[in-house]
């Protein structure tokens, strides 16, 4: 009787924990989407709004900034993020090893970078790609320019560096879910591996590499997410120059917002775009990945 009336006790607390998060859920994530999808079926600037159902979906189609924006950010997405996971698995892996010493001074080392402010590290980065930066200088002393290149003002060079930027500061990051996945491995599969005759490469492709497919899978997805969210970076180094050339979707989204005449239901509209976006490329990787339900 008593474990009976303690169960029920339990189970009371443990639905109210359960109601109360979904409320909060609920009013500050869910309402608002509703909110964001009715307020982009709205035209007008300011509190001018008047229902246009799909008018701003339309709108897009000829929109030059929001073709420029998107295309800058996806750019991002395609080099960045495969570079970066692949780096942060082959430093987990080393990381992982028995055999390396000094192993918490490595991993502080590289995962500082995660926590250094973006101001802060948007000044480094902009010192070091100066025209009498330190990237210039070794170019120049190497003999493989004949001057220096401006490279927050190239449209291209620009790109490469935000690039560069973002491997720098996020590897470290997703390295830690890497890292966390292959400690909670069972040693004796590799170790019944090597007594099998497998070397570093097979292990790596026949056991390494199934083991971490669900993490692969999930830090993906939250790459693809924040790339597509990307803004900090952007505005702190080149501030979406030069012209457009660097300019994300999230910058243009904020700049319809509030650095134009704020025009809310446009930028409600192209924010739910990236949100069509990011599901679809959730489905593709899902499908690519194979991590689906048998």
């Amino acid at each position: 009787m008593k474990g009976s009336t303690l169960e029920k006790k339990n189970s009371r607390i443990g639905w109210t924990m359960v109601i109360i998060a979904s409320v909060l859920i609920l009013a500050f994530s869910y309402i608002p989407m509703v909110q964001a999808f009715l307020l982009s079926l709205k035209t007008g600037k300011g509190n001018n709004l008047t229902f246009g159902g799909v008018a701003n979906y339309v709108r897009m189609l000829n929109d030059t900034g929001f073709k420029t924006t998107i295309g800058n950010t996806l750019f991002y997405a395609v080099i960045q993020i495969p570079i970066m996971l692949l780096l942060a698995l082959l430093v987990a892996v080393l990381l992982n090893s028995e055999t390396l010493k000094l192993k918490g001074f490595y991993r502080t080392c590289i995962f500082l970078p995660c926590v250094t402010s973006p101001i802060s590290y948007a000044i480094l980065f902009k010192n070091i790609f100066a025209t009498d930066g330190v990237v210039n200088h070794v170019l120049l002393s190497l003999g493989l320019i004949k001057s220096p290149i401006a490279f927050i003002l190239d449209p291209v060079w620009a790109k490469f560096v935000i690039i560069i930027a973002l491997i720098w500061r996020y590897s470290g990051y997703y390295m830690i879910f890497f890292l966390s996945a292959l400690q909670n491995t069972d040693k004796s599969v590799y170790e019944a591996a090597k007594i099998d005759g497998a070397n570093f490469r097979q292990s790596f492709f026949k056991i390494t590499m199934p083991i971490l497919k669900p993490i692969i899978f999930l830090t993906s997805i939250m790459a693809v997410t924040n790339t597509l969210q990307l803004f900090d970076e952007v505005v702190n180094l080149t501030g979406g120059g030069p012209g457009n050339a660097t300019r994300t979707i999230s910058e243009y989204i904020y700049d319809l917002s509030f650095n134009y005449v704020p025009n809310y239901g446009y930028a409600a509209a192209v924010s739910y775009v990236v949100l069509v976006i990011i599901v679809l490329i959730t489905i593709v990787q899902k499908k690519v990945t194979g991590d689906h339900d048998e």
